[in-house]
C-alpha cells in the first residue's frame, strides 16, 4: 500500500499527485490510481469522518442482516468466496459442498468419465441465461477462456428468435455432445423458460435426448428444480436464495462455466476473498474499495452527474464494461432512498475496449461535453504479444495509446482512474471483481440507497406481463374474423390504450400470415384489423 493524502494534491505536479493518491498491493498485483481524478485532502476527509458508519453497515450486511428489504432476504454473495464468515454452519457446509460438487462434476465431463446420451464426449456448452446469470459466465468465458479449453461456449441470453437460430445452427452437426445450462433463480422468469423451452423442443425434434444433456442452476425447490429432479436432468447446482443475479459470478452460476473451462476455481475464489479481506480495512486510506467509491462519489457530486466509461486495454476484458453496466447501474439507479423520499440516483457505466475506443468515442472525450470520467484497466502481462521490426512488440504499442489517451484526456482537464493489474487470470479477475462489488456497496451507503434490490426491474416485468396479457384479449377478440378499426377494438377491450393495441397488432400482421389489414399504415386511425382463421 502507497497512498498518502498529507498535502493538498491541487498544488502538485502530476508525479507527486501520483505518488499521494495511488494503491497499490503487492499480494495481489494491482494498482489503483486516483490522481487524475478532481479531489484533494479536504474533500477526502469529509467522506473519510463518514467512513465508519460506511463499514459498520457493510459489516451488518456481511453478518446476514436482511439487507434486500423488498423481498425480505440476506444477501450472502461474500460469503461464497469465503464460507468461514457465513452466519451459520448450514450456509457453510452448503457452499463447500456446493464447490466439491461442481469440482467433482466439470473434472467427470472434461475427462469423459459422464459422456452424452449416445455415449459421446462433451464438446460444446449452450448457456441459457439472462442478466447476470449470462454476463457472469461471458466475462469469464471471455476473459479466461483458451485455445486449450475442450469446451466451446455459447450464450443464449435473450429471446430473439433470430438470435436463437444463429447459435443452435453453429451447434447443429455438435448437438448430441452438447450441454445445455439452464439458469434461473426462481424457475419462472419468462426469458430463461421461453429460451428453454424453445431450445428443448429443437433437441427433441432432432433425435437427441434432453434430459441426459440439460443442467440447471436454480433455487431449491424452485420450478425449475421441481422439473429437473423429476424429469432426472444430468444435473442440477443451487443458486442461493440470498444470491442476486448481478453479484452471482462467484456462485454456481459462476463457478460452473469456470470450472468446465478447466480454471482452478479456487484461485478465482481466493482472489475475490483476498479483495474482499483487503477492502473490510478500517483505515479509509487503506482500503481500495473506499478510495474508489469515494471518487466516483466526489466525481459526480453525490448525485451520479458524471458517466462511468469503462476502457480496459486488454481485449480479453471487453465484456467488463457490459458486466459492470448491471453491476453498477442495477445497484445504483434507485428512485427512492431508504426513507421513501424520491432522489434519482444512479451512476451510468459505458464502454469498450482499447485502443478500439480511441477511434470510437475518445474525440468527444476529449473535446465534447465533461460528464464522464474514465476508468482505464492496464494488464502489464503482454501475453501473445507480436514482434515488429522496429523492435518494438504490440503490447508496447498497446501501452502507449493508454498512456497517450490518458494524457491527452488530462491536458483537457477530463478526469480519469488506472486500475493496473500485473497479469490477468482467475485470481486477478475474482479480486478486480471483488473490488467493484464492494465499491458499489460503499457509494450505495455514501448516497443511502438499497444496493441489492431492483424495483425498476419488476416493474418492467410486470409491464411486460400486461403487454402478453392485452395482445391475448386482442387475439381472441378477432378470433371471429370480423375487421375493426383500433377505435372498435379499443371499445371492445375497455382498455383505453389504443397505443398498445396498435403496436401488438403491426408485430403480429408482419409475423402471422393469418392476421390481415385494411387501409394503410400511414393512415392508422382508418386501419381495420381482421383475422382470417
Amino acid at each position: 500500500m502507497a497512498f498518502s493524502a498529507s498535502h493538498d494534491p491541487e498544488t502538485n505536479s502530476e508525479w507527486t499527485r501520483y505518488c499521494q493518491l495511488n494503491w497499490f498491493n503487492d499480494d495481489l498485483g494491482i494498482w489503483l490510481d486516483i490522481s487524475r481524478m478532481h479531489l484533494d485532502h479536504r474533500k477526502l476527509g469529509i467522506i473519510e469522518e463518514d467512513f465508519p458508519k460506511i463499514l459498520d453497515s457493510m459489516n451488518s450486511l456481511e453478518n446476514g442482516s436482511i439487507s434486500n428489504i423488498d423481498e425480505q432476504r440476506q444477501v450472502g454473495h461474500y460469503w461464497l468466496r469465503n464460507a468461514s464468515i457465513a452466519p451459520n454452519d448450514e450456509i457453510k457446509n452448503s457452499i463447500n459442498g456446493q464447490i466439491s460438487t461442481i469440482k467433482e462434476f466439470s473434472q467427470k465431463i472434461l475427462e469423459g468419465t459422464i459422456k452424452s446420451f449416445n455415449n459421446k464426449n462433451f464438446s460444446d456448452v449452450v448457456w441459457i441465461g439472462i442478466g447476470g446469470s449470462s454476463l457472469g459466465p461471458s466475462l469469464l468465458i471471455n476473459a479466461l477462456g483458451n485455445s486449450k479449453q475442450k469446451l466451446d461456449f455459447h450464450f443464449l441470453d435473450n429471446i430473439d428468435p433470430e438470435g436463437m437460430c444463429r447459435v443452435l445452427s453453429r451447434i447443429e452437426a455438435k448437438i448430441d455432445s452438447t450441454l445445455f445450462v439452464v439458469v434461473s433463480k426462481s424457475g419462472s422468469t419468462p426469458e430463461p423458460k421461453i429460451t428453454m423451452e424453445a431450445v428443448r423442443e429443437y433437441v427433441l425434434s432432432k433425435g437427441c435426448n434432453w434430459t441426459k444433456h440439460a443442467i440447471a442452476i436454480t433455487m431449491p425447490d424452485s420450478k425449475l428444480d421441481k422439473l429437473a429432479k423429476a424429469e432426472d436432468w444430468l444435473a442440477t447446482f443451487e443458486l442461493q436464495d440470498w444470491v442476486g443475479g448481478r453479484t452471482s459470478i462467484t456462485s454456481s452460476v459462476g463457478l460452473l462455466p469456470a470450472s468446465l473451462l478447466g480454471l482452478d476455481i479456487n484461485e478465482f475464489l481466493k482472489g475475490a476473498s483476498s479483495m474482499d479481506q483487503l477492502t473490510r480495512n478500517p483505515s479509509y486510506k487503506d482500503n481500495p474499495a473506499a478510495l474508489l467509491s469515494t471518487s466516483w462519489y466526489l466525481a459526480g457530486e453525490g448525485k451520479g452527474k458524471r458517466d462511468m466509461v469503462v476502457l480496459p486495454y486488454k481485449d480479453r476484458l471487453e465484456v467488463f464494461s457490459r458486466y459492470l453496466q448491471q453491476l453498477v447501474m442495477e445497484s445504483l439507479g434507485k428512485k427512492n432512498n431508504r426513507q421513501g423520499q424520491v432522489v434519482h440516483q444512479g451512476l451510468a457505466v459505458y464502454g469498450n475496449k482499447g485502443s478500439t475506443d480511441q477511434h470510437a468515442y475518445v474525440q468527444q472525450l476529449r473535446d465534447g461535453v465533461d460528464n464522464f470520467f474514465v476508468t482505464f484497466i492496464e494488464i502489464l502481462d503482454d501475453i501473445g504479444e507480436f514482434n515488429f521490426v522496429n523492435g518494438l512488440n504490440s503490447g508496447d504499442h498497446l501501452s502507449g495509446f493508454y498512456q497517450g489517451t490518458r494524457q491527452a484526456l488530462t491536458e483537457s482537464g477530463r478526469q480519469s482512474i488506472t486500475i493496473t493489474m500485473d497479469k490477468l487470470n482467475p485470481f486477478t479477475l475474482g479480486a478486480l471483481i471483488a473490488l467493484f462489488e464492494r465499491a458499489v456497496g460503499f457509494y450505495a451507503e455514501m448516497i443511502n440507497v438499497n444496493a441489492y434490490d431492483q424495483p425498476g426491474v419488476e416493474a418492467g416485468k410486470a409491464a411486460a406481463a400486461d403487454v402478453l396479457k392485452l395482445q391475448g384479449r386482442i387475439e381472441n377478440l378477432l378470433s371471429d374474423c370480423k375487421p375493426r378499426s383500433l377505435s372498435q377494438i379499443d371499445k371492445e377491450i375497455g382498455e383505453n390504450s389504443i397505443e398498445s393495441i396498435f403496436i401488438i397488432l403491426r408485430h403480429l400482421i408482419y409475423n402471422r400470415p393469418e392476421y390481415k389489414t385494411i387501409g394503410e399504415f400511414n393512415n392508422p386511425n382508418e386501419l381495420k384489423f381482421l383475422k382470417c382463421s
